[in-house]
């Protein structure tokens, strides 16, 4: 189903489609509220005929995935599992990949953790010396030199042509046979390395070839536990509450609760729950490297037969969908159910934890300062050591939230000294007149945080800060509020200036724990911002100062000289010809140290 604009906004199958499309469109009260809005949306339907209920079926899973359409139940926890893939080129290489594409490649997986996949690239790149660069191999030298994997003994150096397509062939069909469960092959030949290299005395590669062994080993006893099929169970339970569901997984192995993952899903409301376990099954067990013999449902899913068809044609033999009634796989179910619903309510609360404390705290300063609306707070704070880098942090909150990408740093071009009044009202000028200056060009496009005016100004500071900020407002004619935090006499926060008063606030209130995180982190932004300015200055060299030479001619310059006497001896013919330097640069050089000879100092070193 595409809506005017052209997006999809629902994928559905069917047996007969006019009937299921005539559903739709009947005059139908028992519809809820999430169908009937569906439906006005409706511009026009696409439809894809096929041979099977089957195909429809894996066909609707596809194209929920890639299109997420609005309407569609969806699996917020949809995963991309790993896959072992081994390349289509001249010398291929070993990596892992998230998707399987038609590009040639040979796909092995898909796997539940990425570390195995991993440890299992890596055993195969030191056994069979797959190589790790990506470059673009013909048989031929392509590079001046191998490299440090070469050295290392984990790579024949195709890069060189030391390796033939035809040798290098060999090793990627051990690979393969690898991959395709075959260990026996690779755990005897890492045994007969084991033992040579120890009989040659070499007991740090007879240590290496032992714990590849002992990874292949591992490896194999997994893949042993993974197609063992006795007792192997999925236990599937959902709980909906108003348009937000969770699905509880547990996981049976061999009679043993071996874990359970709980997975939310998204676009519900008036969904029944038959309906959301048939669309989790569909997504889940798509992209999952797992299926078991049987599944267990709280509910049963109205496709069930085709469900398990499906189900069986990609795992290779039968699978079974059951939704028990009684004995220990109703009280699985009924397990699975109960925990889906505390997850859902712990969710609830861990939401409304946070809405607490975010625009619940900015209702609690609203009305404290009698204010009509609060979203966006900007808040400044003014960092130097005796007077020296005056600089300040521009920090945003919006919703009670930290917006990082808003963040801006300052450092005064006007003000000299320990001046907090005269840097703060020099900030906020630049920062406003930013504003005049900008918002009304044709190429605004709002993505200027500057071009967004604050419902709040919070200044680190009482009266005198207060007022150095509303005489900048009155200047640009801008009606901003503004307010100062108060510290006591252990720097503590005891309330807000607002409006030339002292107005107290509860120290327990979530408006004051707002006001703390936002006032400790406009204070964290400055001192971060001032530090790295003192440590940069604190390595600053004199060299610094010379038009055109940046840092790798600075470099090159303290490599060879060892202090300033030296190098002001250097002509331009001498320092031309350094890595890295040319006529002009050797120029400004000798051009900087001849200006400066009216003003001779001691000699100095050339590293500061």
């Amino acid at each position: 189903m595409h809506d005017c604009h052209d997006t999809i906004i629902y994928v559905g199958k069917a047996v007969v489609l006019k009937n299921r499309v005539r559903q739709y469109f009947r005059n139908n009260k028992n519809h809820t509220p999430k169908v009937r809005k569906m439906v006005s949306q409706i511009a026009w339907f696409e439809y894809i005929v096929v041979d099977s209920e089957m195909e429809a079926l894996v066909l609707e899973c596809n194209l929920i995935k890639e299109h997420r359409p609005k309407y569609n139940t969806m699996l917020k926890d949809d995963k991309h599992y790993p896959y072992i893939k081994i390349t289509n080129e001249p010398y291929p290489r070993v990596i892992l990949a998230r998707d399987r594409k038609k590009d040639g490649g040979k796909y092995f997986g898909p796997y539940t953790s990425a570390q195995s996949v991993h440890d299992t690239i890596d055993i195969l790149k030191k056994t069979y010396g797959m190589r790790s660069c990506s470059k673009k191999l013909d048989g031929g030298k392509v590079c001046e030199r191998p490299c440090l994997y070469h050295f290392m003994g984990q790579c024949p150096a195709p890069c060189q042509g030391n390796v033939t397509r035809e040798e290098y062939a060999e090793n990627t069909e051990k690979c393969v046979y690898f991959l395709n469960g075959n260990y026996d092959v690779i755990t005897k030949e890492l045994a007969a390395r084991m033992k040579e290299y120890a009989e040659k005395l070499d007991f740090e590669r007879a240590a290496e070839m032992r714990d590849l062994k002992a990874s292949v080993d591992r490896l194999s006893e997994q893949q042993k536990a993974d197609e063992c099929d006795n007792d192997d169970r999925d236990i599937l339970a959902a709980h909906v509450r108003d348009d937000k569901a969770v699905v509880a997984c547990f996981f049976m192995r061999e009679g043993k609760l071996l874990g359970r993952e709980y997975f939310y899903l998204s676009g519900v409301s008036g969904d029944e729950r038959r309906d959301i376990l048939d669309s989790f099954i569909k997504q889940y067990y798509s992209g999952t490297p797992h299926i078991p013999k049987e599944i267990y449902v709280s509910d049963e899913p109205e496709d069930t037969e085709l469900l398990e068809k499906w189900l069986s044609e990609m795992k290779g033999r039968k699978v079974t969908i059951r939704n028990p009634k009684k004995g220990d796989g109703l009280r699985l179910t009924e397990l699975a159910m109960k925990n889906a619903e505390m997850v859902l309510q712990k969710d609830e609360q861990r939401l409304s934890e946070l809405e607490l404390k975010t625009t619940g705290a900015l209702k609690e300063i609203k009305t404290l300062l009698n204010l009509d609306k609060i979203y966006r707070i900007e808040s400044y704070d003014i960092s130097n050591t005796q007077g020296f880098e005056n600089v300040a942090s521009m920090v945003v909150f919006e919703g009670g939230l930290p917006k990082k990408t808003d963040y801006r740093k300052f450092k005064t071009k006007t003000i000299t000294g320990a001046d907090d009044y005269g840097s703060m009202r020099e900030v906020l000028k630049r920062r406003f007149e930013h504003y005049f200056r900008e918002k009304d060009k044709e190429n605004a496009d709002g993505t200027d945080s500057f071009l967004r005016l604050p419902d709040l100004l919070l200044i680190d500071g009482g009266r005198g800060q207060v007022n150095s900020v509303l005489s900048v407002l009155d200047e640009l004619n801008l009606d901003i509020p503004v307010c100062g935090m108060v510290k006591d006499d252990r720097h503590r926060t005891r309330g807000l200036w607002f409006n030339d008063e002292e107005v107290p606030i509860d120290q327990h209130s979530e408006g004051f724990f707002l006001v703390t995180r936002i006032q400790d982190e406009t204070h964290r932004f400055a001192i971060e911002y001032h530090k790295s300015l003192r440590t940069k200055a604190q390595t600053r060299s004199i060299l610094d100062d010379i038009p055109g030479i940046g840092e790798k001619r600075r470099i090159e310059l303290m490599r060879h000289y060892s202090s300033i006497a030296e190098l002001e001896k250097a002509d331009e013919e001498e320092l031309s010809a350094l890595p890295g330097m040319n006529a002009a640069a050797a120029k400004a050089v000798v051009d900087f140290f001849k200006e400066k000879k009216g003003n001779p100092k001691g000699e100095q070193d050339v590293h500061g």
